[in-house]
């Protein structure tokens, strides 16, 4: 992030801006909408820039800009459509002390004016750091289409009655009252009239006073696979309200960016054959954010049901009386079989599919080997690169034709996926060679289709 993204406090401060012509009228259209003392500096201004001016909403003084005159300036843009005259009035704008904007010129320009959905007192920003402003102005149009007319009367209703929820308990009872008041009695009560307002918001603070906060809670939420694209409605949801997020280590970081800022984010990251919080210690850390009140959202990689020690982290909040409930993911197996192009189950190949994993809380999985290492069997194998040798290994011992197809999708679904396609006898070596650092998911006994690895395998420009 090269631009930091701040809002500017302008009430009654000076704005100045060189440039009469159209690039210096969208400037000022923006501009106008703060209460921002503006001055314009331009020899021959544009009629709309006279009628502003002659409105009393800017001042207009009709010559070239000089030393002095951006003196006390918050912001200073340069608007005139020549580079050597927006030089010039830059150069004098830094000298007075004004930050400075070029039209037109991010390599010059000290701060950038985003994009902006207006719904007074919320304002949204929206910026590309010069890179997309297309882009930008697409987002734009689609937030103006989502957020209702009513939101800024909403905000403004709200802060005049700031004051009285002040009275509810800082935190989660406050963050309480004030969900209830913007997305639910708020809005039924404008939608009523303006006299059915303030009766309502008396009615909800009475009812968030007398109701207390509530009680801790804990969702078992399934992060999916790493793109957070996948993530399921309810588990965005959950992670908003989150007062505490506690976190395995694959879970990918624009996952964890979509939990709140004032969440507590607590990493109990667990790897095989390596450094680990223990389970006990986690079940503690769980139930004792928990019985504070807190709502605990415990982020699982994949599906919290799938080789997730899932049922011991329950049995700990059933044993302190916690209440809990489970948000299903997407599971590695089914973001893996998308990424080469197959399913999981085919007539006429298999009509099951069976999920393993290559090592337990004891070194290695041990499973029925005779069965798996029949002919068109599948499955999906979690964690277990380390343990390809031995699953190799056990295989051919029972059986299983050496050039059985099997792939290895690391990371899947997130940037930086690669697919291995090899066979079970070429395994170990396969996997030594790609030298793979990331979560990876196997499948034996499926083969990407002919079409992924070429399109997996082109630099990301010529994909573009």
């Amino acid at each position: 992030m090269d631009h930091f993204p701040i809002f500017v406090a302008l009430a009654g401060r000076r704005v100045v801006l060189s440039g009469g012509g159209d690039a210096a009228s969208a400037k000022l259209r923006l501009l106008m909408k703060t209460t921002a003392h503006l001055t314009v500096f331009a020899p021959d201004a544009a009629q709309d820039i006279r009628t502003w001016a002659a409105q009393g909403k800017l001042a207009l003084i009709p010559r070239a800009m000089a030393p002095g005159d951006a003196l006390c300036a918050a912001l200073f843009y340069a608007a005139d459509e020549d580079a050597a005259e927006d030089a010039r009035t830059a150069a004098i704008a830094r000298a007075d002390g004004a930050l400075v904007n070029i039209v037109d010129n991010l390599d010059d320009s000290q701060f950038i004016t985003p994009a902006i959905v207006d719904r007074d007192p919320v304002t949204i920003a929206i910026g590309t750091e010069g890179a997309a402003p297309v882009l930008a102005r697409a987002i734009k149009a689609d937030l103006e289409q989502r957020l209702p007319a009513t939101l800024g009367t909403l905000a403004r209703i709200g802060k005049g009655f700031r004051k009285m929820a002040d009275a509810l308990p800082f935190g989660r009872p406050r963050r309480d009252f004030w969900r209830d008041f913007y997305f639910a009695a708020g809005p039924r009560a404008v939608a009523q009239g303006a006299d059915a307002v303030r009766p309502a918001l008396d009615a909800l603070l009475d009812d968030h006073l007398t109701r207390g906060a509530r009680p801790g809670h804990v969702h078992f939420v399934g992060a999916g696979p790493g793109d957070p694209e996948l993530l399921t409605l309810k588990a965005r949801r959950v992670l908003d309200e989150a007062d505490v997020v506690i976190y395995d280590r694959l879970i990918s970081q624009p996952i964890l960016e979509l939990a709140r800022r004032e969440a507590v984010m607590i990493d109990a990251g667990k790897e095989g054959f390596g450094p680990s919080m223990t389970q006990a210690d986690i079940n503690a850390l769980i139930v004792e954010h928990a019985r504070t009140g807190a709502q605990v959202v415990r982020l699982k990689s994949g599906d919290a049901t799938v080789f997730g020690r899932l049922d011991e982290e329950i049995d700990a909040v059933d044993a302190h009386q916690i209440s809990w409930d489970i948000v299903p993911g997407i599971t590695s197996a089914s973001a893996a079989v998308a990424a080469i192009g197959q399913s999981l189950t085919k007539r006429d190949r298999n009509s099951s599919v069976r999920f393993l994993t290559g090592h337990d809380t004891k070194g290695f999985a041990d499973h029925d080997w005779r069965a798996l290492a029949r002919p068109g069997e599948v499955a999906a194998i979690y964690m277990g690169k380390k343990s390809a040798r031995f699953i190799q290994g056990r295989l051919i011992m029972h059986g299983a034709d050496r050039h059985t197809p099997v792939t290895v999708i690391e990371n899947a679904s997130r940037p930086e996926q690669r697919i291995l396609d090899t066979t079970l006898d070429a395994l170990p070596a396969a996997l030594e060679a790609a030298a793979m650092a990331g979560p990876a998911l196997t499948f034996y006994g499926l083969a990407p289709r002919a079409a992924v690895p070429a399109l997996t395998d082109l630099p990301i420009e010529e994909l573009a």
